[in-house]
């Protein structure tokens, strides 16, 4: 038996709800005005491709640290496929590691996007499940 994740979402009224996570943070999610909503808040698909993106940043990041890597900064663009029928999906998506600095190791930090993709992010491993996955690493010096 794993361990259990219990969030609670109350409706504010509208179409916006607050959200509880275990971090102590409230997350505020919303329609668009399009959708009857007042914009306040996040759309629940695109915050599964944050947390697609976080998961594998922290990955990346601790690995970073663990290898001792030179890097200035990185950024992770997602950029995801919405299917036309509803029940709406995510059916592709493309992850492009960007990292910039003057002294990369483009081999180790290949090596650590690969372990996130391949091992460690749980958030990639779901969305196999329903979704086809690009993953690119770009390296700027």
């Amino acid at each position: 038996m794993g361990t259990t994740n219990h969030i609670t979402t109350k409706w504010l009224g509208g179409m916006a709800f607050e959200s509880n996570n275990p971090s102590g943070h409230d997350l505020r999610i919303d329609a668009g005005l399009d959708d009857g909503g007042e914009g306040s808040g996040f759309r629940p698909k695109a915050l599964m491709l944050s947390s697609l993106a976080g998961c594998s940043g922290l990955d990346v990041a601790s690995l970073i640290k663990k290898m001792k890597l030179n890097v200035d900064s990185f950024q992770i663009d997602t950029i995801a496929n919405l299917t036309d029928e509803h029940p709406k999906f995510y059916d592709a998506v493309t992850m492009e590691f960007h990292f910039h600095g003057k002294e990369l190791d483009e081999k180790k930090l290949q090596r650590a996007v690969d372990l996130s993709v391949e091992k460690y992010c749980g958030v990639m491993e779901m969305f196999r499940q329903f979704a086809k996955l690009d993953i690119k690493t770009i390296f700027h010096h």
